[in-house]
């Protein structure tokens, strides 16, 4: 009898489980629901994700639990950031928000595209590299909207709007001569850093990464600790954040849904996906002026490439990197690189094009590029051109003594000394004006002030300007025949 109370009471239990099980109880909905996959996709929320209710299988993924795929690759660069994209998005009326100021600027892609393009390539790669979600390389859009000089009311400068203190921990370099957060790609390795230590930081959670690197660690930590006093939830979009960060993930949500989905309004540029500028190391102090001159290149082009060096010089501490252009290959086959930066190799037996590379610090990308070649074979006797950073010329400085086209020369214009007794009615200023003399010098000559009152009989000195002899004018190609002068002096 107790036997079979005891299994009436078990299918009656049995039966309440059942029955909730398949009436689940409506959860509100998040405002944006996100995570990473192993592959991109934008959906439109379904109804139900549109109410305030969502169905329970809607279960949201942790933030850890995501794949990078290898990149696909595309012959445009904004395709290939668009296909290689790792975040899941569903619309709602947050994120629209967001979408809707951009398409209120349909061609703010190609606008900002023409500061980013010098750039982009590499930024994307070293993304790759570091296996990070591609919407990381669109961050600089939202940040400063590509500008390498900008600087917030926060003090943080740069593409990737560093502050100098996290610029400094993450290996940033900054003195008089170069500010480091203002060089793009150097900027981007310390950005990358610092965004890598935050996604370790936070769990692996890279929305709460994104609200730290826009807010700060201190202040997200402290919204997740309130949060979990009052038992609610740590999810990026449950935290009490400044405006400012509560509206910045969404803001690269919204712009990396668009460079998806091109279709929806918000022109995407054309740029083709390969390197269209060069990083070299000169390997000591330069001159702007004298590297425009060796390598053909505009000097404004020059500075607008490589906006974190100040002065017409590098540091005589480094560093001595410049980005210059490319065209077609046309830097490896310039003979200003060839002459300064290559030498030549003789392939020899067990040689490979990664023990090469390896051999003369140099990629193997480099390397096949700077021999014209599409495939990894070489064989025995070859003759390869290298890196050789050592041949350059031993001084790449100019002595701003000596520098005409740099600033131009102070002008020292021969005088005669005179004595000019005082008269009666006579001032300083008349007495300039009879012989064409500042009156504030001849004030100064005679140590007094330009309201002295002059005694008659009184001698005042006066210095006045000789004829200056004829002097051939300083045409530009004068200044560049200097310049060859000094490029010519023996080292």
């Amino acid at each position: 009898m107790v036997f079979m109370r005891i299994l009436v009471l078990f299918l009656w239990l049995a039966l309440i489980v059942g029955c909730q099980s398949t009436t689940p109880e409506p959860i509100a909905a998040p405002k944006i629901f996100t995570h990473f996959e192993p592959t991109y996709e934008y959906t439109e929320p379904p109804e139900e994700q549109q109410t305030k209710t969502v169905s329970t299988t809607a279960k949201k993924v942790s933030p850890t639990n995501y794949v990078l795929k290898k990149p696909t690759q595309a012959p445009d660069l904004w395709q290939h950031i668009a296909n290689n994209l790792n975040m899941k998005v569903y619309l709602n009326s947050t994120l629209k928000k967001r979408i809707n100021w951009y398409l209120k600027q349909p061609n703010y892609l190609k606008i900002v595209n023409k500061r980013a393009a010098p750039y982009l390539y590499h930024i994307v790669k070293k993304v790759e590299k570091s296996n990070m979600p591609m919407e990381l390389a669109l961050l600089p859009f939202v940040e400063s909207d590509f500008r390498p000089a900008a600087r917030s009311s926060e003090h943080a400068v740069g593409v990737w709007q560093l502050v100098a203190a996290t610029a400094h921990h993450f290996g940033i370099k900054s003195d008089k001569w170069y500010d480091g957060r203002q060089d793009v790609l150097a900027a981007s390795d310390a950005a990358l850093r610092y965004l890598r230590y935050l996604h370790k930081r936070f769990d692996g959670d890279w929305l709460l990464a994104l609200a730290a690197y826009n807010s700060g660690e201190g202040r997200v930590q402290r919204a997740i600790n309130y949060n979990k006093k009052r038992g609610k939830s740590t999810d990026y979009f449950a935290l009490k954040l400044p405006k400012e960060t509560a509206d910045y993930v969404p803001k690269l949500l919204a712009l990396s849904y668009l460079v998806k989905n091109p279709s929806k309004g918000l022109k995407r540029p054309k740029l083709s996906n390969r390197a269209t500028t060069s990083i070299i190391n000169i390997g000591q102090q330069f001159d702007f002026s004298v590297i425009a001159k060796l390598s053909d290149i505009n000097i404004k082009t020059l500075h607008q490439l490589n906006p974190g060096y100040l002065k017409n010089q590098s540091s005589p501490k480094g560093p001595h990197t410049l980005i210059l252009p490319i065209k077609e290959n046309a830097l490896f086959k310039n003979q200003f690189f060839k002459t300064n930066f290559s030498t030549g190799y003789k392939v020899k037996r067990n040689d490979t094009l990664y023990s090469i590379a390896r051999q003369f610090s140099m990629s193997v990308h480099t390397l096949k590029e700077l021999n014209n070649k599409k495939s990894n074979l070489i064989r025995v006797g070859e003759n390869l051109q290298v890196s050789r950073i050592t041949a350059l010329p031993k001084n790449l400085t100019i002595d701003y003594n000596i520098s005409p086209y740099l600033e131009p020369p102070e002008i020292i214009v021969p005088t005669v000394e005179i004595n000019y007794q005082i008269k009666k009615g006579d001032s300083l200023w008349s007495i300039s004006q009879q012989y064409n003399v500042p009156y504030s010098d001849l004030a100064t000559w005679n140590k007094l002030t330009p309201s002295s009152v002059l005694t008659p009989g009184k001698i005042l000195t006066v210095h006045i300007p000789q004829q200056p002899k004829p002097v051939q004018a300083a045409t530009q190609e004068n200044l560049l025949l200097d310049l060859q002068k000094v490029l010519n002096q023996p080292r």
